[in-house]
């Protein structure tokens, strides 16, 4: 099941580009730049999550929240705050409050927590399930155990199905290191990958590789 975020940024983000953080990390992000546009945006389609990053907008947010929770009661909120703004920890208005500045992995570990435990516990796409928490994958009637490293490793690929993602992208998102010389290592990760999920590994249908560019998962 892929995550849907609605992200309410406006033009003072500056270097704190969250949507294109939280894209990287898989999701599929929505952006709009007022709250009465997410409003308008909320009638017609459905999120799991709405982050409202409080600051680019130079205000507390909690405006945009409490308009939120009016129309959409249920409706998990991130607000992402300025350092020190008591008037957002007073109104209480956000499942979440995230005062700046905090890492992209606090980022995502907050969003996890706000998913339904059957979206954050098992992943679908195509033929592939993949447990997360048990690190078993199941593709063709067939079932693995994997280690967690393979196993985050696949969750990048499925959550971008269809997509490139490039070896030293996977490799910094998976081994949470800015250190990418070492893509061999990947390389490996990778033959035991296809080895789990490909009916015949040397000539992959669902895992292919991109000579030099990266990886994309076909289902």
């Amino acid at each position: 099941m892929t995550t849907k975020i609605l992200c309410i940024e406006g033009k003072y983000a500056g270097t704190q580009l969250f949507v294109t953080q939280l894209q990287k990390k898989g999701y599929v992000v929505t952006n709009v730049s007022t709250g009465k546009d997410a409003l308008a945006l909320l009638n017609g389609e459905k999120f799991n999550i709405v982050m409202i990053n409080a600051p680019s907008m130079r205000t507390t947010g909690v405006r945009i929240c409490q308009s939120l929770r009016e129309r959409l009661p249920k409706m998990p909120i991130i607000l992402i705050a300025a350092d020190g703004d008591d008037e957002v920890v007073e109104e209480n208005c956000a499942n979440i409050i995230l005062p700046l500045p905090f890492t992209v992995r606090k980022l995502h570990n907050r969003v996890k927590a706000l998913l339904p435990l059957q979206s954050s516990s098992r992943l679908k796409t195509g033929q592939i399930t993949l447990d997360l928490e048990q690190h078993h994958v199941r593709c063709q009637d067939r079932k693995t155990h994997i280690t967690p490293r393979l196993s985050a490793i696949l969750e990048v690929l499925m959550r971008r199905a269809g997509e490139v993602v490039k070896r030293e992208e996977l490799f910094k998102q998976v081994w949470d290191t800015d250190f990418t010389d070492d893509t061999r290592t990947l390389d490996v990760h990778i033959s035991w990958l296809r080895k789990a999920i490909e009916e015949d590994p040397r000539k992959p249908k669902f895992l292919k590789t991109l000579r030099g560019v990266g990886y994309r998962l076909d289902v």
